[in-house]
């Protein structure tokens, strides 16, 4: 197997991009730059009609951000996050094809980020989901503006601002993912959903992916615009600096600054 962080391969006309920096898959800036470069490989191939994201790391998804780059100071948040707010959001967009999240393990923070702007959200029976930035110091800022139209505002606030996880049947009941399924046949099913899409004219799906992007999400580029300016501009307040060295330092943090 390949010890690349991010892997592609292509099966049954469906582009599989898997993620494979163990033990969490925590998200580098080469990771989120080879992400983005697969799905516009992914995008320019004809041969491809649709994409799965997942995980190579068993019962690990996508555990977000790497924050020990934060806490280094070797990137600050607005580098991370214009990838993974900004240029994942523009690439997604403009795919012109399906693309499907099978999660098959814990997705947390920029893990929920990468799952929720696709197309199509299936999990494995075992996966758990969370927006744990507050705890850190930093704010979930994308998912304000994804979350309440899917699962309600006042749910959609409770999730945000507790940063509690909950697990696969909860995601289901909320409306956030499609379908649940044991993990040894999530990556089959996820391939069975693409098939679905992959059996009907490209340039109809292409067409329609962009007429229905265009109903739901009229403004949702410049809402990603938005909410990376609020991860920005909270990354760099003193309050973030000690949740992030907390979480770094394995500690309770102290806001009373």
């Amino acid at each position: 197997m390949s010890t690349a962080p991010v892997n592609y391969r292509v099966e049954q006309k469906t582009a599989i991009i898997s993620f494979n920096n163990p033990p969490l898959n925590v998200l580098t800036q080469d990771m989120l730059d080879a992400y983005i470069g697969y799905l516009e490989q992914a995008r320019d191939d004809d041969a491809v009609r649709s994409v799965i994201i997942t995980s190579d790391v068993p019962g690990r998804f996508c555990a977000g951000l790497d924050l020990n780059a934060l806490y280094r100071g070797e990137k600050t948040g607005g580098e991370l996050v214009e990838r993974l707010y900004v240029r994942i959001a523009e690439a997604q967009y403009q795919l012109g094809k399906p693309s499907i999240a099978a999660i098959n393990g814990t997705a947390r923070g920029g893990g929920m980020t990468l799952s929720i702007g696709c197309d199509v959200l299936l999990c494995a029976d075992t996966a758990t989901f969370g927006y744990p930035e507050i705890f850190s110091g930093i704010l979930p800022s994308i998912h304000f503006y994804h979350l309440p139209p899917i699962v309600g505002k006042h749910r959609a606030f409770e999730l945000l601002f507790s940063g509690r996880s909950f697990g696969s049947a909860e995601a289901q009941e909320l409306g956030l993912v499609s379908g649940v399924y044991p993990e040894s046949e999530l990556l089959e099913q996820a391939l069975a959903v693409a098939a679905s899409f992959n059996r009907h004219s490209p340039e109809v799906v292409r067409f329609g992916r962009t007429s229905f992007k265009q109903a739901c999400e009229s403004r949702y580029l410049a809402d990603v615009q938005n909410a990376a300016n609020n991860f920005s501009a909270i990354s760099a307040t003193p309050y973030a600096r000690e949740g992030i060295s907390a979480f770094i330092e394995k500690r309770e943090p102290n806001w009373r600054e």
